[in-house]
């Protein structure tokens, strides 16, 4: 019987060979510790008994690790295992090609001692030659050697990170430093700091190319005062670097002399003992500069410092072409200004929107204070929008306020602002929409939803021309030019007590009123087109036509959303039409809903009376939307003419015998 006391054997001593390697990779293990605790094994696992890992380093192999016998090195074998790139066997030896090894490249790049050369091999002393050839033995040796060379390489990995991640953290620090500055020669001043910090030297500039003349520009001009200095732009290691596009390194007494410019250390009294000069690159990989550190405090520059100086180098071009940038947009507000006012155009030439248009503009012209009303979706804030940007103020903010959308408690705190600790959540102190807007407009939509509370302080606002913030005591001017905005009819308003009359003479100092959508006639196609051309521009596709079919029905729809179900209805085809042609169906109107209070079928009276207002009210409406043409009107209504004139007349329509006159 078997003991059952004693640790029994793994029915899978592979699995238990990758378990070992999986734990020592989990612990901070150096690369010849993790051999000497895991070869052995390796052996083991194979069935022999002599074995190691060879790989080359100046011009001959070397063991890594060998146990067992010391052998001497089948040379030739390795060699030609290394050029086919695959398991031999030879001489009592199985040789088999590792991938990689050190990571040699990566550790030449930050500087680093080579872990352990990327050409190595496997070597198995096979006692059975028999056994060294079966199919089993050597994908047995395959996976051996393709994990062996996975965890070398995830060892070194790891020891390399670890130093990149120290060097790389301080980089970034110093980056997110420069992102705070706002002047250009702070700026560079602030860089050149950092890298003599980093890299322990004594002076550091950044050389800016001007391409045009030739020159190099470096500031700080180490230690010049007033100016930068200018240097040939082939001149001296700094040329070398843009020439060659690499990083460059000069050791006093191991480098040629002749590579510094002596002249600026006589012209700044200066001796150049080491340097190092890396290229700097802008935003799409042009050289834009070379980033020099000079005078190393230690024995001089190594690898390592040009690899620092190169973060350095990327982080710096960063900087310094984000502030250009960020100057370039502060000097172009002007003209951002004159493409939003672009970009929001009251469109439509129905005889209304060009009477609008041309109040509006004299308006913008004064600071009298506009009071805007129409139906929801007609297009009020763009109305708004436009009298801003016509104004002297369009080069400062447009606020907009939805009145209905802020209950009373919060409206004030809103409009006026508040003070740290007025109030509960009170965290800090806040501006209010009227200071936000100062020397620009401030649009109140949805002034008639505003409650008794609210209309009087908006009052006294607009009256004194100052505001109080919640919970403060010092009065703020405010000059702002005030556009109200409203759906509801205010002069009825008035009457039911709801609304503060002498707010209302204060907002109706002038008066523009938007037309429903069903009332603009050629309009709505001139609408849809803008959008349709907007939407397409904004998918990249091309711009589809509006068929017969597609324009009756636009111009018949009711449009109970207005200007913003024009909109939507728009935007929807241009994403679901795949189609050049636009057809009536796919527009997908939908006639279920009804303007509520604001449709065009009475809420008191008989039926009777209700159907034939609505009669009326639908043929008008089809005579506006084709222009007063009584045929294409007949069309549109699905009768004949004739039948219409006489359906006129029963209605007792005045335009029925205008009309008949006109024909």
């Amino acid at each position: 019987m078997k003991d059952r006391t004693q640790p029994q054997k793994s029915e899978n001593p592979e699995i238990d060979l990758v378990d070992q390697v999986v734990n020592a990779l989990k612990t901070d293990i150096s690369r010849s510790k993790f051999m000497e605790s895991v070869f052995p094994d390796v052996l083991a696992f194979l069935g022999e008994t002599t074995g190691g890992i060879v790989n080359q380093g100046s011009g001959q192999w070397n063991r890594e690790i060998w146990v067992g016998e010391q052998l001497g090195i089948p040379e030739l074998l390795i060699g030609e295992t290394l050029d086919f790139g695959k398991i031999r066997h030879s001489e009592g030896w199985s040789v088999a090609p590792m991938s990689g090894g050190g990571d040699k490249a990566h550790a030449e790049v930050v500087g680093l001692p080579v872990a352990a050369p990327s050409v190595a091999a496997l070597l198995v002393r096979t006692e059975n030659k028999a056994t060294a050839h079966t199919s089993q033995y050597l994908r047995r040796l395959n996976r051996i050697t393709d994990l062996l060379a996975a965890a070398l390489q995830s060892i070194d990995r790891r020891e390399l990170q670890i130093h990149r991640i120290s060097q790389l953290k301080a980089v970034m620090d110093a980056a997110a430093q420069w992102q705070r500055f706002e002047d250009d020669i702070a700026l560079l001043h602030g860089i050149a700091d950092t890298a003599t910090e980093l890299l322990n030297c004594e002076r550091a500039s950044i050389f800016l190319w001007d391409k045009r003349r030739k020159k190099l520009i470096g500031r700080p001009a180490l230690g010049v005062a007033e100016g930068a200095l200018e240097v040939d732009d082939s001149v001296g290691v700094v040329g070398e670097v843009l020439g060659s596009q690499e990083p460059k390194i000069w050791n006093d007494g191991s480098d040629d002399e002749s590579r510094v410019n002596r002249k600026v250390d006589q012209s700044l009294e200066f001796e150049t003992r080491s340097l190092v000069a890396v290229p700097m690159r802008g935003r799409r990989n042009d050289l834009i500069g070379v980033f020099e550190a000079i005078n190393h405090k230690g024995v001089g520059f190594q690898d390592y410092d040009a690899t620092v100086l190169s973060d350095l180098a990327t982080h710096a071009a960063v900087a310094i072409q984000s502030l250009k940038t960020r100057k370039n947009l502060a000097e172009t507000c002007n003209r951002l200004v004159e493409d939003a006012a672009s970009a929001s155009p009251l469109i439509g030439e129905h005889p209304s929107i060009i009477k609008i248009r041309t109040t509006s503009s004299k308006v913008a012209k004064t600071d009298l204070t506009v009071l805007v009303l129409g139906q929801n979706g007609t297009g009020k804030e763009v109305l708004a929008r436009h009298i801003h940007f016509e104004s002297e103020r369009r080069n400062a903010p447009f606020i907009a306020v939805n009145c209905a959308a802020l209950v009373e408690s919060l409206l004030e705190s809103e409009l006026f602002g508040h003070e740290k600790g007025a109030f509960t959540d009170a965290n800090q102190t806040r501006q209010g929409k009227f200071e936000l807007a100062s020397s620009g407009t401030l649009f109140l939509d949805e002034v008639g939803d505003m409650s008794p509370g609210g209309q009087s302080k908006l009052l006294r606002v607009l009256e004194e021309k100052v505001v109080v913030r919640v919970g403060g005591s010092k009065t703020i001017p405010v000059d702002v030019r005030v556009i109200a905005a409203t759906n509801q009819p205010l002069e009825q308003m008035i009457v039911e007590k709801r609304f503060r009359e002498d707010l209302y003479f204060r907002l109706n100092v002038v008066n523009l009123s938007l037309p429903p959508l069903s009332q603009r006639g050629d309009d709505i196609l001139l609408l849809a087109n803008h959008f349709l051309e907007h939407f397409c521009y904004q998918i990249g596709r091309s711009v589809p036509v509006f068929q017969r079919s597609a324009r009756q029905a636009l111009q018949s729809h009711s449009w109970p959303g207005n200007i913003r179900e024009l909109r939507n209805t728009i935007e929807r085809v241009a994403y679901l039409c795949s189609d050049e042609n636009i057809e009536k169906d796919d527009l997908m109107l939908t006639t279920s809903l009804r303007n509520a209070g604001q449709g065009f079928m009475p809420i008191t009276g008989t039926l009777n009376d209700a159907t034939r207002q609505f009669q009326v009210e639908h043929i008008e409406r089809a005579i506006e939307t084709c222009s007063g043409n009584m045929t294409d009107a007949a069309e549109y209504l699905g009768i004949h003419r004739s039948n219409l004139y006489r359906k006129m007349g029963q209605l007792g329509m005045n335009a029925a015998e205008d009309s008949e006159r006109l024909e």
